[in-house]
Parts: C-alpha cells; structure tokens; sequence
C-alpha cells in the first residue's frame, strides 16, 4: 500500500527493525516510539535528522511520565550530538483543514482510507485500531454531517 502512494523503500516493522540493517538514513520520522532513542541515532548519517511524531501513543512501561519522557530524552541530548533531534505536534486549525479539503477536492491529495464505520459502531472501530493492523485511516461517520 505504501509503494502505490509514492515511497521508494518500504520497511515492515513488524518483519525487518531498521535500526539493525546497517542502512543508514538522512531523515527519520518515528512515529510509533517502539525502538530506543540510541537505535534509531545509530541509523542515522552523522548529520541526519529524528523527529518524533505521534508518541502519545507509545509503550510507557508504567511510568507516570510516560511517553514524554522519551521526548525530554531526545530534545536535553540534541544539543550534544551532530544528529539534529525533533518533536512534531499537530495543531489543527480552520484554515489548514481548509486547505486539505481544496487538495482533495482538485485530486491533488487522496487519504488512504482503511475502513469506514457508522457512530454507532465506534467500539468496534476502536477495537480494529487496537489490533495494529490499519492499512490508513479509520474514519467514524457521522449522521447529518455534510461536507
């Protein structure tokens, strides 16, 4: 699904760990936050770039922190590495939203939709994102909402 949308080298986390390949990467963009700090820096060139996106959702191993330790971590060691370290928030606003829908509209930009489910079935839609196996973005429908 990843190639069809445009990516030259797909890596299957749950097959292949990036970090042990010996490859070595310019940008990383982790999103999920299931390999240490150190491995992904190992799979970096010496001036490449981690951002870390997303890790609300990462494993906290029970700690009250939680998952923004890692991102202290990662920003407190920037400083002292040659490797540039980065977190990315998302702030939806009007405007943006607005954009995306024109992209979409035009054909410019096509979401990977994985499955669609009613109001009434959110459990159910919650439940299949448990599993760890979307395929893009699970959308909630909502009655009377237009476009």
């Amino acid at each position: 699904m990843v190639r069809s949308i445009g990516a030259d080298h797909v890596i299957d986390y749950t097959q292949e760990d990036f970090t042990q390949s010996g490859r070595k990467y310019d940008l990383i963009f982790d999103l999920v936050g299931n390999r240490s700090l150190s491995d992904c820096r190992r799979a970096l060139i010496p001036m490449g770039t981690l951002v870390l996106i997303g890790h609300g959702f990462a494993k906290s191993d029970g700690r009250w922190i939680g998952p923004v330790e890692r991102l202290i971590k990662a920003l407190v060691s920037s400083p002292f590495v040659s490797q540039k370290m980065a977190s990315f928030t998302v702030k939806p606003n009007k405007e943006d939203l607005r954009f995306l829908k024109l992209l979409i509209e035009a054909g410019k930009l096509t979401p990977v939709i994985d499955r669609t489910y009613s109001l009434s079935e959110t459990p159910k839609a919650i439940r299949y994102l448990e599993n760890g196996h979307v395929r893009g973005k699970v959308v909630i429908s909502v009655p009377g909402e237009g476009a």
